[in-house]
């Protein structure tokens, strides 16, 4: 029974401890958060360049405004942002500037994303089967047609 007891404080522990982490990585009294660094911060985006980019690239939206990389973000604001083919919708309940472990990251804001789409409704394009040798010319431009439609452009557009 003890052994049970153990892994209560051990767990309890360990979730004071991220919670002692979040609060170290928070901004200072008065200071703000801008939001390419948050969103790198709770791991939305891999890198922090990347979400600079996908700021200046129209991708992060904040309560429905397009915002600039330096936008200073605050607690209850919702932030939109696609990024690898989806929409990621969360709303913000901790500031943090540095970059922490997942389950703490987790904990920093409130996820209302969609859910994805199952992995077999993305069907893969450009399989071909073993064997079949190198792509001819007019397998590459099929190729090409298909990705053209997936993007949503025109079948016969360059």
């Amino acid at each position: 029974m003890t052994l049970q007891g153990d892994e209560d404080k051990s767990a309890a522990d360990r979730k004071s401890a991220a919670a002692a982490a979040a609060d170290a990585a928070g901004p200072q009294s008065g200071e703000t958060v801008r939001i390419d660094s948050w969103i790198w911060a709770v791991r939305l985006i891999k890198t922090r360049s990347l979400g600079a980019a996908a700021c200046k690239g129209g991708h992060v939206r904040v309560n429905g405004e397009r915002v600039k990389p330096a936008y200073a973000v605050r607690v209850g604001d919702e932030v939109r942002l696609r990024h690898e083919g989806r929409e990621r919708i969360v709303v913000v309940k901790r500031l943090i500037r540095k970059r922490v472990g997942a389950p703490v990251a987790v904990q920093c804001y409130v996820d209302n994303s969609p859910p994805p789409p199952p992995r077999e409704a993305v069907a893969p394009a450009g399989i071909r089967d073993r064997g079949a040798g190198r792509p001819t010319k007019r397998d590459r431009r099929d190729l090409e047609r298909l990705r053209a439609l997936e993007k949503g452009g025109r079948p016969g557009a360059r």
